[in-house]
């Protein structure tokens, strides 16, 4: 009896189809590993189904579904777009559509391409595909995608470690050296869940989750950075102001004399500090009511750093920027690493006439420099951000030589009541636990907050509610080992793994 070949080819197409649904399905269900939901083996469980669903395929199909999970992972997790282009932004719709869509796409390439150059060069299962390539191809591809192109790297699979025993290996190799301690994991549970597994296999990848677990674990118990001086008190200001409100010239005063009472209410902490942009009147425009306010801080004993936006007459430029009010090196920090399409637009001029023909909304905020001097306020050297760019730590690294405290402002009210704001509060815990230091986040409407060097929350305001958070935080000095080195050993590290990979597959003539 001969099959139908009409019959088999439908049940292929079938099994395609399904394959396909449920890679997007298990991308989908990775957001849940994230804050606020917090279910951190997730991020271990829908790697280990990846690998399962792209075992043997041609490696076109596996492309295919390493690029279904990646939508279902970013179409899901980025949902909140939406709200920060059109809602709040006044983007077109059909512009917002398009520039989400676009996002999704480029993010679901990196999953299409680890799927496709997995099993292009390295189909066969065996130690070499599990254990070296991929891994390395994982944290090569997610450290790629945190500054190609600008950068993106949120959802980064390390990020959902900030409560798990794995958290203990970012100080020692950062935010990607959680990300390759859970792939391999997730490596792991796909040979103790493999039938034709031998016993020495199981027990080498039961070792591997224990070693990782449990490393992580003790070494999270380890202190990197020692304490210098004694704490500080500093109180955060979350003025709570709505976005479709902030700049209309009507509640210009209105907003003034709210953080005015807020700030009467934080007098006698050493820093106060106020959320990104938090007045919605240029620096430039305002000089002696600045003047006015530090002259007050300094009879309270309180220094001041301000976000707000500032016009250089000069340059005319406009600047993201943190002022810093201090007798002791005080000044202006400006943004480096902006947003694109929200702070700046990356299209050529002939695009830029149209949105003014079109009479499309549009800002070009200009980026700071590289290279800016460490402030100083408290007694202390902050290392300073503003909103997103504290999501590419490496950027950081140079501050931290300096610097005895951080500081983020952000105002969040971009993200309404996402879940964009609880999972940008998890990028800020990642920065403190890579660096060994406190951490103050305050922001306009949440979640404003005071963080440990461990990544833990020491105190917090609730979210859409004005208020002032005080707490007493501890200056920090010395250097994790990520804060000396960085992404680098992670990243030649994953390069070595995945060279000799290469070099085992010509050798083996086909590879494992």
């Amino acid at each position: 009896m001969s099959l139908d070949p009409r019959g088999s080819s439908a049940a292929q197409r079938w099994q395609a189809q399904w394959r396909l649904a449920a890679a997007f399905a298990v991308g989908a269900s990775l957001n849940l590993a994230f804050a606020p939901f917090g279910l951190w083996p997730i991020a271990i469980l829908a790697p280990a189904l990846l690998i399962a669903l792209i075992r043997g395929l041609p490696p076109r199909r596996a492309g295919w579904t390493g690029a279904a999970f990646g939508a279902g992972l970013f179409a899901c997790g980025t949902y909140w777009l939406y709200t920060c282009l059109h809602v709040i932004g006044l983007v077109p719709i059909w512009l917002t559509v398009v520039l989400q869509a676009a996002l999704v796409a480029l993010m679901a390439a990196y999953s299409a391409a680890l799927c496709y150059l997995a099993n292009r060069y390295w189909l066969k299962v065996g130690a070499t595909r599990a254990w070296l390539v991929l891994p390395a191809l994982w944290v090569l591809l997610e450290w790629l995608r945190g500054w190609a192109l600008s950068g993106f790297p949120w959802l980064s699979l390390g990020y959902a470690m900030t409560d798990s025993p794995l958290k203990g290996w970012v100080p020692l190799f950062g935010i990607y050296g959680a990300t390759w301690a859970a792939a391999v994991i997730a490596v792991a549970a796909n040979v103790l869940l493999m039938s034709t597994v031998t016993v020495a296999r199981r027990l080498a990848a039961l070792a591997a989750v224990v070693l990782l677990f449990g490393g992580g674990a003790l070494l999270g118990r380890h202190e990197w950075t020692r304490a210098a001086g004694a704490s500080v008190s500093i109180a955060a200001v979350q003025g709570a102001v709505p976005q479709d409100q902030k700049w209309l010239t009507k509640n210009h005063d209105e907003a003034i004399q709210r953080y005015s009472q807020l700030t009467a209410e934080a007098w006698g902490a050493q820093l106060i500090v106020w959320p990104e942009a938090a007045l919605p009147i240029l620096a430039s425009e305002i000089p002696d009511y600045l003047r006015r306010l530090q002259e007050l801080g300094r009879a309270h004993g309180s220094d001041f750093a301000i976000g707000l936006v500032n016009y250089e007459a000069a340059t005319k430029k406009y600047y993201n920027g943190l002022l810093v009010l201090s007798d002791s090196g005080g000044g202006w920090y400006y943004k480096r690493h902006l947003v694109p399409f929200g702070e700046y637009f990356p299209v050529p001029g002939f695009v830029r006439s149209w949105m003014r023909l079109m009479s499309l909304p549009y800002a070009d905020i200009t980026a700071g420099g590289k290279r800016q001097p460490t402030l100083s306020a408290a007694g202390q050297k902050l290392g300073l951000t503003i909103c997103y760019e504290d999501a590419f730590g490496s950027q950081q690294l140079r501050v931290l030589r300096e610097a005895t405290l951080l500081v983020n402002v952000t105002n969040n009210a971009w993200f309404g009541d996402s879940t964009a704001t609880h999972q940008h509060l998890q990028i800020a815990r990642m920065r403190a636990l890579e660096a060994g230091r406190y951490l103050v986040v305050a922001a306009n409407d949440g979640i404003t907050a005071a963080i440990g060097p461990h990544g833990e929350i020491v105190a917090r305001l609730p979210q859409f509610q004005k208020g002032v958070l005080r707490a007493d935080v501890q200056p920090m000095t010395g250097l994790t080992p990520y804060a000396r080195f960085g992404n680098y050993p992670v990243v030649l590290g994953a390069a070595l793994l995945l060279g000799i990979a290469v070099w085992r597959r010509r050798r083996c003539d086909g590879g494992k």
